[in-house]
């Protein structure tokens, strides 16, 4: 009888410690090999976020984890704080995020970090409180300077210009932004006019609309700057329809996949991006850095980034920064190489 009850006893030890395990409150991320990455872009449907996210799946199943792609049907903070929360709730390990808005994701990006889960952006940044670490595709400045000056070119340095971006919110466009009003600033410049920055929201019908709604309000518009590939490509399209090659000159940042036909056409001489798929892979080795604590986010860290080398970790105004290169161009001698790629 005595024997009975001391295993009785055992047993009842047992499943009480068993349930007070399984319903402690966890404030970490996953623990083990089953790690999990996840990534989230600004919508859904965009060519360009899905070679993103393509890079980054690669990088974390190079790795051996899984990754986790996720993106809203609407570009908006609200559609992205839906899902930040859903990933909380998933106890991932890592969200690396493109940014709808700088600011409005911080509550929900400051949660995921105070649960142990490590935050980091890529292409659009969320302000430094909201991270450990941003991924920079190229240096703003550069991504900013190096538009207008091909517009310049291509129009004569004589002219209306018009920019064509994403939504009002975009940390990265705006910053470009900022640098081709600074670039407008030089002398060799004084003979045209930034006439309109209007937005397309990342949306294709909408980028058209605002495309036609700038010919139509500034006939004597002599070029558009879409730093973009969504409105980049909408541009071209309206631009062929309308048979207005050599008369409004396009540029911008687009993917040669889509912006081939418009090249060869001639109704975009050239234009500018990097490849999207470093971009989310790096991101990707950046996350898993992050997770294993080979780097925190601080300045003058490094790691490795597979395929792509060593990366360092440099100051960003009040954050830190990793940055993939320069913006690359794209014209009539290459694009037939690159369309095949992405």
């Amino acid at each position: 009888m005595k024997r009975k009850i001391t295993v009785s006893m055992m047993l009842f030890f047992v499943v009480v410690l068993s349930t007070a395990c399984g319903s402690a409150p966890t404030d970490t991320a996953g623990d083990g090999d089953e790690k999990r990455f996840a990534i989230v872009f600004k919508n859904t449907g965009n060519p360009y976020g899905e070679k993103l996210m393509e890079g980054f799946q690669e990088a974390i199943e190079e790795l051996g984890y899984e990754a986790i792609l996720r993106a809203p049907d609407q570009p908006t903070a609200e559609g992205q704080i839906q899902i930040i929360e859903e990933l909380i709730a998933q106890n991932v390990d890592a969200i690396a995020i493109s940014a709808n808005d700088a600011d409005a994701l911080q509550p929900a990006l400051q949660k995921a970090m105070n649960r142990g889960i490590k935050v980091l952006s890529l292409d659009s940044a969320v302000n430094s409180e909201s991270r450990m670490v941003h991924i920079n595709q190229a240096d703003p400045e550069r991504v900013g300077r190096i538009q207008i000056e091909a517009i310049s070119e291509m129009i004569g340095g004589e002219g209306q210009i018009a920019v064509l971006s994403a939504t009002s919110q975009a940390a990265n466009q705006n910053l470009w932004i900022e640098w081709m009003q600074e670039e407008l600033k030089e002398p060799e410049y004084e003979n045209m006019e930034l006439v309109r920055v209007a937005y397309g929201d990342d949306l294709r019908d909408k980028s058209v609309s605002e495309t036609e709604a700038l010919l139509q309000s500034y006939p004597n518009l002599k070029g558009i700057i879409a730093p973009t590939t969504v409105a980049i490509a909408a541009a071209g399209r309206v631009l062929t329809e309308n048979e207005l090659q050599g008369e409004v000159e396009l540029t911008g940042l687009g993917l040669p996949s889509e912006m081939a036909e418009y090249i060869e056409n001639g109704v975009c001489q050239w234009m500018y991006l990097w490849n999207p798929i470093d971009v989310g892979y790096l991101t990707g080795y950046a996350a898993h850095a992050l997770v294993e604590e080979t780097i925190t986010g601080e300045t003058g860290e490094s790691f490795d980034a597979g395929r792509l080398g060593s990366k360092e970790i440099v100051e960003d105004g009040d954050g830190t920064e990793i940055m993939l290169g320069d913006p690359f161009r794209f014209d009539a001698d290459n694009i037939d190489e690159w369309k095949e790629v992405y």
